[in-house]
This record gives structure tokens, C-alpha cells and sequence, in this order.
């Protein structure tokens, strides 16, 4: 099991094309180690129940000489923010408790047609709010490398699980950082896409205009990979991009074997050198320029003055959007529903909303109302807006 379950995805399917391992094989290999690490690290909220059905299958058809996608039959574990048919999506909260959802996100659903199999639901900050997956209705999830230490959030379920070997690769949401960060406290690989790069249909939303789905893995060629499963336009998400993009795994096995970057520019911020990033992280920073500088890239410095707000602009932009977004979660239509006989429907809403959700998503929920709110729209949200437009000027 431990030679299985330590196998990058790229690896794990070339011994899958070979039959040299079966999916069968693969995927019970990762489903007992979940069984045997669970209980310390509590990465998964939901384990698949029909993983191994869904593997004999893929075996099948190798079998039958059908010609496969090249990740057909490796296991991957999903972030319980996007929607699952047959499967709980719950986001974190009690609010969605026991729903199972009548569909599948579209990056699931590409998933599935590529023949990956999904091992299951990963813990998360309560509606991908915060920074540590302490957030989560369901208990913390716990840092593998070192279990009193947090795996950052929201999505520390799929990256706590990608490092303890429960999976090969995973998948997550990023507003703020919630896959990024995650990567960078476990010793993952965590790429956010670029806006409207990958299809958020069925990803339960917190921001809109910051929401992104993505991968996580133990190696870059792995996020490549599972990138160009999920990419690309849908036609069900207004904000998916109608164009072509390369094949992200390409490029990663052409840089596996030496890139040249002669002619690449790549510009520095002044401004991120600054008080109150630590020296070890400017120190790997560094490090990363000299190799682009060894591999011939060309690096500039420039200025992004307005990156300094960014944070402010943030922590307004989003709860005001998150305000917005959980309004939907009103105990009429689905989710939890707490009432005693004769109640209105306002009070059975404010008693199911207190009971639904956790105290961060209140928090947010209350900052965002408030920013919204008359007479202070544009001096909060509508600020925050216009602080969004320098930014966007800065990087153009």
C-alpha cells in the first residue's frame, strides 16, 4: 500500500496504462489509509462509499481495450464546497447538513468523464471563511507534518489529505488564498486559475468576483494535469472565459526538462519587500529569482503603489459579497430548518440562520450587511471598489 499511496498522479498513471497497478487496487490502497489517519487528521467530512465500484469499472473498460483519458482511474478527494450528486455537499456548516445535491459541479462532472475517482468530501472552513479549517462545523482539520499545528484554510481538508498521502491530488475553491495557503503550510503544490479559467458552476459561492476553482497536489505536473481536466469554458457559468487554453500539463514536462526562459520578463513588486514577511519566506522568494535568472528569464522591478489597500479592499469586498450570497440559505427553499408551531416565516428564518450558521460566517455576514447597508455603501463597499480599479490599473 505505502509504494501505491506515495506515487505522484502522473506516476500512479502510467502504472494504470501499464496494468501494472489496477484503479481497484489504487483506490483501496488510499481508502485504507484514510481508514488508518482519519481519526487524527479528520481531512475528509465524507468518504465515497462507491469508490471502488466506480474503479472496477475504469479496470473494465482498460481491460476491454478502450482508449482512457491519461488520469482515468487515479483517486482524487473534492473540496466539500463544490456540489456532488449522490455524494453530501455541505460547505462546512450545519446549514447544509445531510443535503445531497440532484447534480454535479461541472468541474466534477469532468472529473467523472475523465474517469477519476472521487474518493470523496474534504473539510473546510464554514463557507471557505477563514484561514485555518478551525472554522468547520464538523471539527478541525489537522496539519500532517504536525498535528498542534493547523493546515490553513478554507480548503485544509484537501491539502492536509494530498499531504498525508490519503490522495494524489485534490481539488479546491480560492478566494483569498484557500488553496494557496493550504499548499504553502503542507508542503503542497496549490494553484488559483485565472479568473473565469475554470467553470464555478456548483461550487456553493462565498465572493463572486474572487471565487476560483482548483487544484492541489504533491507536484506541479500533477496541478498541470488535473488543470486541463477542469479548465476551459462553460456555458453555465456567465463568467467563464470563451477561449482556448494550451495545455498547462505540457508545459510543465517541457519545464521538468529544463526551461528556457530567454525573452520571458518577469517583473518583481517593490513593494511586497516589505516589514512583515518573514525572513524565510523573502529568503525562498529570492531563491525562486535566481532561477528564473539562471534559466535566462529577464527580471525587472516595478511598482504597484496601490497594493498596500488590497487587504482593506478584501475584507470589505468579500462579506459584503458573502452577505449577498448566504441570503439564499433562508430555511424555506433547502438546507436547515429550525421552527415551533406558530411561527412567521421571518422567525423561523432567524432562528434557522442562528442555528445554521457558525460565528465567523456571522461575523462576515454582519460586516458585509453593514458595508452594503444605506449611508454607508459608498464609503465602504463602493470605496473598497474603487480601490479594486488602482489595483487593476497597478498590474495593467
Amino acid at each position: 500500500m505505502t509504494s501505491i499511496i506515495s506515487l505522484s498522479a502522473a506516476e500512479l498513471s502510467e502504472k494504470l496504462a501499464s496494468r501494472e497497478v489496477s484503479s481497484e487496487e489504487a483506490t483501496k490502497a488510499h481508502l485504507e489509509r484514510i481508514e488508518a489517519v482519519e481519526g487524527s487528521i479528520n481531512a475528509f467530512l465524507h468518504v465515497n462509499d462507491e469508490a471502488l465500484a466506480a474503479a472496477k469499472q475504469i479496470d473494465e473498460r482498460r481491460a476491454a481495450g478502450e482508449q482512457l483519458h491519461e488520469l482515468a482511474g487515479v483517486p482524487i478527494a473534492i473540496k466539500d464546497v463544490l456540489t456532488t450528486k449522490g455524494m453530501p455537499s455541505t460547505s462546512g456548516s450545519r446549514m447544509l447538513e445531510g443535503w445531497v445535491p440532484p447534480y454535479d459541479a461541472t468541474v466534477v462532472a469532468r472529473l467523472k468523464q475523465a474517469g477519476l475517482i472521487a474518493l470523496g468530501k474534504t473539510n473546510m472552513d464554514e463557507f471557505a471563511m477563514g484561514s485555518s479549517t478551525e472554522h468547520s462545523a464538523f471539527g478541525p482539520t489537522k496539519n500532517p507534518w504536525d498535528l498542534d499545528r493547523i493546515p490553513g484554510g478554507s480548503g485544509g481538508g484537501s491539502a492536509a489529505a494530498v499531504a498525508a498521502l490519503e490522495a494524489p491530488i485534490a481539488l479546491g475553491s480560492d478566494t483569498g488564498g484557500s488553496i494557496r495557503q493550504p499548499a504553502a503550510v503542507t508542503g503542497t503544490v496549490g494553484v488559483k486559475p485565472t479568473y473565469g479559467g475554470v467553470s464555478r458552476y456548483g461550487s456553493i459561492a462565498l465572493a463572486s468576483s474572487l471565487d476560483q476553482v482548483g487544484p492541489v497536489s504533491r507536484t506541479v505536473l500533477d496541478a498541470a494535469l488535473v488543470h486541463d481536466v477542469i479548465g476551459g469554458h462553460d456555458p453555465h457559468d456567465a463568467t467563464s472565459l470563451e477561449r482556448e487554453w494550451p495545455s498547462f500539463a505540457a508545459a510543465a514536462r517541457e519545464g521538468a526538462d529544463g526551461a528556457d526562459l530567454t525573452g520571458v520578463r518577469f517583473g518583481v513588486v517593490k513593494e511586497l519587500d516589505a516589514d512583515g514577511i518573514s525572513a524565510d519566506v523573502q529568503a525562498r522568494f529570492k531563491d525562486a529569482v535566481a532561477v528564473i535568472e539562471a534559466a535566462g528569464g529577464e527580471v525587472t522591478q516595478i511598482s504597484a503603489p496601490s497594493f498596500k489597500y488590497a487587504v482593506a479592499a478584501y475584507y470589505l469586498i468579500l462579506p459584503a459579497e458573502a452577505s449577498s450570497n448566504l441570503a439564499r440559505f433562508d430555511s424555506v427553499r433547502y438546507g436547515l430548518r429550525v421552527e415551533e408551531p406558530g411561527q412567521t416565516v421571518e422567525q423561523v428564518m432567524a432562528a434557522s440562520r442562528e442555528a445554521g450558521f457558525g460565528p465567523e460566517v456571522k461575523r462576515r455576514i454582519i460586516l458585509g450587511t453593514y458595508a452594503l447597508s444605506a449611508g454607508y455603501y459608498d464609503a465602504y463597499y463602493g470605496s473598497a471598489q474603487k480601490v479594486r480599479t488602482l489595483i487593476q490599473r497597478d498590474l495593467e
